[in-house]
């Protein structure tokens, strides 16, 4: 791996940071029954939630904070024999030159022997972006180096379709709030629906957040996801790689049939009537 060793001046290590480490969580392909992905999610150490961090983050510490927050990942991640890809959400607005403020990234990498094309950054639509042009060098950058680019909590954020419409990641999260009781809400289902389309025919790859309950997994895979995060599979684990869920990908697969034997016996009970009436 060719480093290079240029710095961006806004990249100091002289500023206090809180004391963190990362939580794992897995992302599910229910078709193969394996991990496709472990998103890395910032905790405090000793316990806590990641808003006990990120409430301490500011103009001032938030470009030494996105560092250490990947090069915390992927160190956890090597240690942890991690096999499958490493979701890493970053600050766009903590990136001023990409390829240089990738560095530590790299190294990290280099000096971990974890994979570049092992890892996935995320950027969410929760923080304004305040440059799209930027934020396009930023994903060309990861792509340049063979990086999977995803945008998370796709519906919920301040960018929606513009975002999408400025650059193609290779992932695209729908957020829990579009995913929530969308086995029960007709209008979340529609658009669901829509933005599954959407990604696929511009062949970005979908993974739908926040799933807790089996009815909302069986309806999205029938709408055409394949890959999951949510508490019906796994909470997320401090400094651990997490299992799936014991039967739940049984589960599902149950329950999907079932799903397809009652279609068939109400088509079929439909068909006896309309011939009753020929």
């Amino acid at each position: 791996m060719n480093v290079n060793k240029n710095r961006c001046n806004a990249c100091r290590t002289d500023v206090a940071l809180p004391d963190f480490t990362m939580a794992f969580q897995p992302i599910v392909d229910i078709d193969t029954a394996a991990v496709y992905a472990f998103e890395a999610l910032v905790r405090p150490v000793g316990g806590g939630s990641a808003y006990d961090v990120l409430s301490q983050i500011n103009e001032e510490n938030r470009y030494a904070f996105d560092q250490g927050c990947r090069v915390k990942a992927i160190t956890l991640a090597a240690h942890l024999e991690m096999s499958a890809l490493l979701s890493i959400n970053f600050l766009p607005n903590a990136v001023y030159q990409p390829a240089a403020c990738l560095q530590k990234t790299f190294e990290a990498a280099e000096r971990t022997h974890f994979p570049l094309h092992h890892l996935m950054f995320e950027v969410t639509e929760n923080e304004p972006t305040r440059d799209i042009g930027h934020l396009q060098n930023i994903f060309q950058e990861y792509k340049r180096h063979g990086m999977i680019t995803a945008i998370d909590d796709f519906g919920a954020g301040h960018s929606g379709l513009n975002m999408l419409a400025d650059f193609q990641p290779d992932v695209l999260k729908i957020d829990m709030a579009l995913t929530r009781a969308i086995s029960t809400d007709a209008v979340r289902y529609q658009i669901v629906h829509a933005i599954i389309g959407l990604c696929r025919n511009l062949n970005i790859s979908v993974i739908a957040e926040g799933v807790e309950t089996i009815e909302e997994a069986v309806t999205l895979r029938e709408l055409g996801v394949r890959l999951f995060q949510g508490y019906l599979f796994a909470r997320p684990a401090i400094e651990q790689l997490p299992g799936i869920a014991a039967g739940v990908i049984d589960s599902i697969h149950a329950t999907q049939e079932t799903r397809l034997l009652e279609r068939a016996s109400f088509a079929a009970d439909d068909a006896r009537r309309q011939s009753g009436h020929a």
